[in-house]
């Protein structure tokens, strides 16, 4: 996170800590890898869900961002912060995210940490979540890509597809999947601590930095209105009813 606070003051975009977030666990994970001196079928299976996660979405936001200006949120931060901006950020950017980081990571070293035996069945309904939610949050990606590579869409707002059943549907796999690594990890070490983790991670997407954030963006447009009357805020909903 240092060093990666070092680029972005070079470049001028502190927006880049969010391609690292995913690449941060996949190198925590190779750490605990190459580092174990015995690795046993519980800790590739849940490096597997770790690295595919990581990897598949710190690509996707580089790709996403190549070329393209700082974050809006980051760049408003930026300008509200003015010439304490440097100092603000190392802290309230890199090094929390980085914290938060290290929390989320606690199924991972729990799992590196346990049995060497495979995972009760308990731990199968982990890997079933976990693969649900990462689908759920891979097909909301690409459902968003197309919309926007569309002309015809410009300056419009998605609602087809998974975005139809909820307003913020990748954010919603992303929690799920981080649920099913607990799961995971709880059958596996036998630890409850490791539900922090996911915890953790749907409070800060549904109240903190995600949901809130984008809401707040668009919340006066006649035609996010419209779209939220009908739309459940986060988990996905089917019918008249909303819920958040």
């Amino acid at each position: 996170m240092v060093m990666l606070y070092l680029i972005a003051q070079r470049i001028h975009n502190n927006s880049i800590v969010d391609i690292a977030w995913g690449f941060g666990f996949v190198i925590t994970t190779l750490v605990l890898i190459f580092t174990s001196e015995i690795i046993n079928a519980s800790m590739l299976i849940l490096s597997f869900m770790i690295l595919l996660w990581g990897s598949r979405l710190s690509f996707y936001i580089f790709i996403g961002n190549a070329g393209k200006p700082e974050d809006f949120r980051y760049a408003n931060w930026r300008k509200d912060w003015g010439k304490r901006q440097p100092l603000i950020a190392f802290f309230k950017v890199f090094m929390l995210q980085g914290v938060i980081m290290w929390i989320i990571a606690l199924p991972i070293y729990s799992v590196f940490a346990g049995s060497d035996s495979l995972p009760a069945t308990g731990g199968l309904i982990g890997i079933i979540i976990f693969l649900s939610g990462f689908a759920f949050e891979v097909i909301a990606d690409s459902q968003m890509k197309k919309f926007r590579e569309n002309p015809v869409n410009k300056g419009k707002l998605i609602s087809s597809g998974l975005w139809n059943i909820s307003r913020h549907p990748n954010y919603f796999g992303e929690a799920a999947l981080w649920w099913g690594i607990g799961i995971y990890a709880f059958f596996v070490s036998g630890n409850w601590f490791v539900f922090i983790s996911p915890l953790i991670m749907s409070l800060l997407l549904r109240y903190v930095s995600g949901v809130p954030l984008l809401e707040e963006k668009y919340k006066n447009r006649p035609d996010f209105i419209a779209y939220a009357e009908k739309t459940s805020v986060f988990v996905p909903y089917i019918g008249k009813r909303k819920i958040s």
